[in-house]
């Protein structure tokens, strides 16, 4: 298989999520034909299963604004603090969205989010464990996060229902029901 050689790259947009990168490509040998590729460059990400002692899963219901609606899925965030493990953003993003710390927290898996055109990567977690913690100040969208505990079973049908889709609610609550 020839990788493509990046031969040319350019940023058109610089933003506080995500940077777009412009590049020009070329297979060698054949060294006449180019072609452009666009990248959403992104910080990887983490999402948590949280499933209580009465096999509950924790899950969270937040705007999305790029679906123009909230939705319900598992509690997630960014990894943006430098040095931190997806295990340790998983604790923090946990305790930050629903005011819930785990005492176990375990690498599920590692997606790409969509290969052909970003680099984000989504590490999913399983914390166990749970307990509450003094509430965080959220903002923004974050603000009217709710949060809702339902038996493991009925989030599983509620994936095979469609009424959870996003990518890494699904890979993570399906997963989950592996090892539970």
């Amino acid at each position: 298989m020839i990788i493509p050689k990046v031969i040319e790259s350019s940023t058109p947009y610089e933003g506080k999520i995500v940077t777009i990168k412009r590049e020009k490509l070329i297979r060698e040998p054949e060294s006449d034909r180019t072609f452009i590729r666009e990248v959403a460059v992104v910080s990887d990400s983490v999402g948590i299963v949280a499933v209580d002692d009465q096999q509950r899963v924790l899950l969270i219901r937040q705007y999305r604004h790029p679906l123009g609606r909230p939705i319900w899925e598992i509690p997630a965030g960014r990894m943006d603090v430098d040095g931190e493990s997806p295990e340790e953003t998983a604790r923090r993003e946990l305790r930050e969205e629903t005011d819930t710390a785990a005492e176990d927290v375990v690498r599920l898996t590692a997606f790409a989010n969509s290969a052909g055109w970003t680099t984000e990567k989504t590490y999913v977690c399983l914390a166990r464990g749970l307990h509450d913690v003094p509430e965080f100040d959220r903002k923004n969208e974050e603000a009217d996060i709710e949060k809702k505990w339902i038996p493991f079973r009925d989030a599983l049908e509620m994936v095979k229902r469609g009424e959870i889709a996003d990518a890494k609610s699904v890979v993570g609550i399906t997963l989950a029901s592996f090892t539970l």
